[in-house]
């Protein structure tokens, strides 16, 4: 089986949604400074890079990311590609093997965004209809390629469907490289308590056989900036 990294890599050059706080990674302490270890402080959102969205993200009285069952975000997931499509909706959808499935990951044309400096609202996302098809197929986790599920400047409404519903979604997530089919996925974002979302760390580990002499790790991710 081959482990396949679907996680953008934490930097001050990651995009960040508008609002939202960015990435700093800023030195403490230092063994070239004569200090005994090397020590550095992280400045982020909750909702920075590669990360989960949980019901506290738009209610006060919703379950927060230490609250979310684990099982939700590892087990079997199916990956759906939709290159071509900017507005993921209802029609869309029926078109796909969504039905039966618990673990839904979209990949669209935005994994080639992440190449791109700087925050880009063009990206696909998926619409109110198609997010009520999803609650009504039975989706438990919904992930896609950009740092929201949400159209730019009408986010609130599909991710008020999708937690209301109890679908946890995942954001930020680097599909490049990344066949369609069935895949295992390993979710964990960081336990932090009463937290309205989380950055984590995603994998994706393919049924495939991998040829003997080839490493089971593809590490695609792990490059900045990402190609």
């Amino acid at each position: 089986m081959k482990i396949i990294d679907i996680t953008v890599p934490l930097s001050p050059d990651l995009p960040v949604y508008p609002g939202d706080p960015p990435f700093s990674l800023e030195p403490v302490a230092r063994v070239a400074r004569g200090d005994g270890a090397n020590v550095s402080r992280i400045t982020l959102g909750t909702h920075a890079g590669t990360h989960i969205d949980v019901p506290r993200h738009l209610r006060d009285d919703g379950a927060s990311v230490d609250q979310v069952p684990l099982d939700l975000l590892t087990g079997k997931a199916r990956v759906l590609e939709l290159r071509d499509v900017t507005a993921i909706g209802r029609r869309e959808l029926a078109h796909l093997p969504v039905k039966g499935e618990e673990r839904i990951i979209l990949k669209t044309a935005n994994s080639r965004l992440w190449s791109h400096a700087g925050f880009r609202d063009s990206y696909a996302s998926l619409t109110p209809d198609g997010a009520r098809y999803l609650a009504e197929a039975g989706t438990r986790l919904v992930g896609i390629d950009y740092l929201s599920i949400g159209p730019f400047g009408n986010e609130t409404e599909v991710h008020r469907i999708l937690l209301d519903a109890g679908i946890l979604i995942l954001e930020g997530l680097n599909l490049i490289g990344v066949e369609p089919g069935h895949y295992e996925l390993l979710c964990l974002p960081l336990k932090i308590a009463g937290g309205d979302g989380a950055p984590a760390r995603a994998l994706l580990r393919s049924f495939a056989r991998v040829p003997a002499g080839e490493s089971s790790f593809d590490p695609h991710t792990t490059r900045w900036p990402l190609s």
